[in-house]
């Protein structure tokens, strides 16, 4: 176990890295496409991006449109990261259904797979959840599935924003002060970094026949980052955990 924990250490490592590394050339100039990108999309699927991100958030932080499964408990990191992994092999195949499905119907189809897709990464992030053992019926809880949706589907500085917002959550956060930070966040800019992230393939995918290729491809390809993204937040806060009650003394 402590040869895998050592492994599982290294990894997070270059996951932190990677999270607080600066933006790229590359990444600065594909912004500018976007923005030039982001003009030529029809308004309406703009529209159905912004409704559908805003349903997304008010139903997680309300608790009640997804189930959530018992916390897995007494489970050793290596187990838990064997299921996370089989769990995202599944949904992997779910979203790709779904993406070429939606995909091989044009634009029409191709904007219902906007909602349907959140639907899948959300309910995704709420079983990761409960096999690291953490409980989402706890508010706090869900606004850290939140924070992992973000983190997984931002630019480059948010991404640093939020990871540094999630690196000691159990440390730095109590459920009264998750709520009143929340409270605060803007929806808008967390449905315009969304946006701006899938705007391109998504695009792409509402070409009739063609879309059906990168439908299933690119709802595959995320369903792997935001399990990536999400096994990663979790190992790291249950060695933080472990690492806390090693150094609190007995009373």
């Amino acid at each position: 176990m402590n040869n895998y924990r050592s492994e599982i250490e290294e990894e997070l490592e270059s996951w932190e890295r990677k999270m607080k590394r600066k933006s790229s050339v590359v990444s600065r100039a594909a912004k500018k496409v976007q923005n030039r990108i982001n003009n030529v999309i029809p308004e309406r699927v703009h529209k159905v991006v912004t409704s559908s991100i805003k349903t997304m958030v008010q139903g997680v932080l309300a608790g009640n449109t997804y189930a959530v499964k018992v916390p897995e408990q007494h489970l050793s990191l290596r187990s838990r990261d064997t299921l996370a992994k089989h769990s995202i092999q599944t949904y992997k195949r779910i979203a790709a259904v779904e993406g070429a499905g939606t995909g091989a119907g044009g634009i029409l189809l191709g904007i219902a797979d906007f909602p349907l897709l959140l639907s899948i990464k959300i309910k995704f992030l709420f079983d990761i959840a409960s096999i690291y053992g953490f409980d989402a019926k706890q508010f706090e809880e869900r606004v850290f599935i939140l924070y992992i949706f973000q983190l997984a589907f931002s630019s480059d500085e948010t991404r640093k924003e939020v990871y540094e917002r999630i690196q000691n959550w159990d440390q730095s956060y109590l459920q009264k002060e998750v709520r009143e930070t929340f409270n605060e966040h803007d929806w808008k800019s967390f449905q315009l970094e969304y946006r701006d992230y899938i705007d391109f393939p998504k695009l792409l995918q509402m070409i009739p026949g063609f879309g059906a290729i990168v439908g299933a491809y690119v709802n595959y390809h995320f369903i792997d980052w935001l399990g990536e993204t999400a096994i990663n937040a979790y190992r790291q806060r249950l060695i933080q955990r472990e690492e806390h009650n090693e150094e609190t003394p007995a009373e």
